[in-house]
This record gives structure tokens, C-alpha cells and sequence, in this order.
């Protein structure tokens, strides 16, 4: 009885113990890989394949897992420094980059520390890519730092599996007495604009107001031009006026009409005299003439106007009564 249960037990062991190799055989064949990852299998120490995400298998014991690699996009927070510029200032840089890992493999076996990598590649890159410029380039041109720096690095980070999505400065930090003089220049320069545009302004104020003076003379002129022109039409018309007046008493004298010329002479002598009392320079006026005679004329020059008015009589009636009126009152008619 002893024996036998001597080896019941010893059976149960074995049992347990085969039970127990089998567990961890499974264990280690049966592998379950998470999304976004890729791992990398090695038989004996030498790379064969990689598993992607889902259920796999290895085969025990002769196949182990080397490496598990991130396959999502990843951000890499690049330690700040001090970088000198071409014009020998000096810059405190920060910046950060995004890779992701497309080939596990070389991901795993082309690199030591693929992030310590990417970083000191990084950190070189900046110092030779700021270093190139001038100060007001780096703090102006950001964008072309951050395209130098994602194509250097890209390439170079190409054989590791790795690509760059991008690159980015997050901060450029140049010394105080510099931010204190770049301050003193933008002042001086915007000073100097201000007093640009306050040139121009007078400068088309002046402008403007010469215009003006221009348009008010032109206008002027003009206004001078159309009253010189109305004016000479309107001596050309009066002058009509006593050619066609004299013509008219030219044909009367012509005609045998003696009241037309006294007519005639009447106007004009009445406007002498008007003339000559208008003068501003005229205090007293003497008259050689007797008053009467103004009379006499007045009497003509009424005289005619009723003849003309009467067209029932005949030329040698309608001149013989004034003429014979015109000598009564006025001794100058007789005289003319």
C-alpha cells in the first residue's frame, strides 16, 4: 500500500508539473499585441519577423520578443540652449519635434536609444541652422528655421525607420541689453515713419492749397474772359445801334427831313451835358449857351417824335412847322 501510494503521489507531481510547462509553453507561444504597437521576434537572438496588433503566435522556446515599439505619432520635447548667431549674438532656443515610427525593425536594430537620438540630432541641427543667420533673421523668419530643421533631420532620421512630421521653435530668447536695443531701434523707427508721414501730409496739403490757388486763378480768368467777351458784345451791339441810328438820319437828311438832324444833334448835345454835370471832378459848370436853347431842343426832339408819330402828312408839311418852332425857342438850332 505504502508503494502504491508512493506512486500516485509521484504521478500527481509529474502531472502538476507537466501541467505547469504546458501553462507557461502556452504562455509564451500565445502573444497579444496592442494597437499601435508593432514587436519585434527573435529566434536565438537574431531578428525574424514582426507582430502587428491582434493575436499571435511564437514558437516556444527557440522565439522570443525583442523589442516593442511605438508605431503612433510621438512629441519630443528638445532641451533648450544657447546658440550664437552669425553676427555673434547669442539666443536661448527651445523647440519640439514629432516623429513616428514606420519601419519596427530598424526602429530597434539600426539605433541605440532612439529618442536620446533624436534628440542630440535635434539639438545639432538647431545650433547649425540658427547659427547660419543673423539675429534679426532668426527672431523674424521662424518658418524657415522650422523647414531647414524638419528636412535635416527628416533625412537624416530616415535609415533609423523613423519619419519627422515636424518641427517647431517654441522659443527664441535673445539677452536682455539686446531686447533693450532692438526696443531702442523700433522706437527710432518708428519715429522716423511718423515723420515720413507727417512730411507727406504737408506735402500734399501744399500741394492740395497750390491746386486750389491754380483752379481759383483759372476760374477767375475765365470769369474775366466771359465778361470781356459780353462786354465786347455789348459794344459791338450799341455800336450797331448808332450806325443803324445814323444811317437813319443820314437817309432823312437825304430826304430832305431837317427835324432828324436836330434830333440828332439834340441827343448829343444833351448827353454832353449830362457828361459833363456826372464829372466827379466838376464843382461848377458854365453854360455858354442860353437856357432857353435847352428848351428849344427838349421842343425839337418832342416835335419830331410827334411827326413821326403822325404818317398822314406829307415830308415837306411834317418838316416845315418844327423847324419853324424849333428857330422861336431855340436860337442853336437856327444857328445848326
Amino acid at each position: 500500500m505504502n508503494g502504491i501510494g508512493e506512486d500516485i503521489g509521484v504521478f500527481q507531481i509529474a502531472v502538476i508539473v507537466l501541467v505547469i510547462f504546458t501553462v507557461i509553453v502556452i504562455s509564451r507561444a500565445v502573444r497579444t499585441v496592442p494597437q499601435g504597437e508593432e514587436w519585434t521576434v527573435e529566434r536565438f537572438g537574431r531578428y525574424v519577423r514582426t507582430l502587428g496588433p491582434g493575436l499571435r503566435f511564437l514558437w516556444p522556446v527557440i522565439d522570443r520578443v525583442g523589442h516593442k515599439m511605438n508605431m503612433m505619432e510621438t512629441v519630443l520635447d528638445i532641451q533648450g540652449q544657447e546658440v550664437i548667431t552669425r553676427d555673434n549674438a547669442m539666443v536661448h532656443a527651445d523647440a519640439v519635434a514629432f516623429y513616428q515610427v514606420i519601419d519596427a525593425s530598424q526602429a530597434a536594430y539600426e539605433v541605440r536609444d532612439l529618442e536620446n537620438a533624436l534628440q542630440n540630432l535635434s539639438m545639432t541641427n538647431i545650433r547649425s541652422v540658427i547659427g547660419a543667420m543673423d539675429l534679426d533673421d532668426v527672431l523674424s523668419n521662424r518658418d524657415v528655421i522650422n523647414s531647414k530643421l524638419l528636412a535635416i533631420i527628416d533625412e537624416a532620421a530616415h535609415p533609423w525607420g523613423v519619419k519627422v512630421t515636424r518641427v517647431e521653435i517654441k522659443d527664441l530668447s535673445p539677452p536682455a541689453d539686446i531686447v533693450a536695443a532692438m526696443g531702442r531701434q523700433m522706437k527710432a523707427e518708428r519715429d522716423k515713419r511718423a515723420d515720413v508721414l507727417q512730411a507727406e501730409g504737408l506735402k500734399q496739403a501744399a500741394i492740395l492749397k497750390a491746386e486750389g490757388v491754380r483752379e481759383s486763378q483759372v476760374r477767375e480768368a475765365e470769369g474775366r474772359r466771359e465778361a470781356a467777351f459780353l462786354d465786347a458784345e455789348a459794344r459791338e451791339r450799341l455800336a450797331q445801334a448808332e450806325a443803324k441810328a445814323t444811317e437813319m438820319v443820314s437817309r432823312a437828311i437825304a430826304e430832305g427831313d431837317i427835324q432828324a438832324v436836330n434830333y440828332f444833334v439834340a441827343t448829343k448835345y444833351t448827353e454832353a451835358l449830362r457828361d459833363i454835370a456826372a464829372s466827379p471832378s466838376s464843382r461848377v459848370v458854365i453854360l455858354p449857351i442860353e437856357a432857353g436853347g435847352i428848351a428849344g431842343a427838349v421842343a425839337g426832339i418832342a416835335e419830331l417824335t410827334r411827326t413821326i408819330g403822325q404818317p398822314g402828312r406829307d415830308g415837306g408839311a411834317s418838316g416845315g412847322a418844327p423847324a419853324s418852332g424849333g428857330s422861336g425857342a431855340g436860337g442853336p438850332w437856327g444857328a445848326a
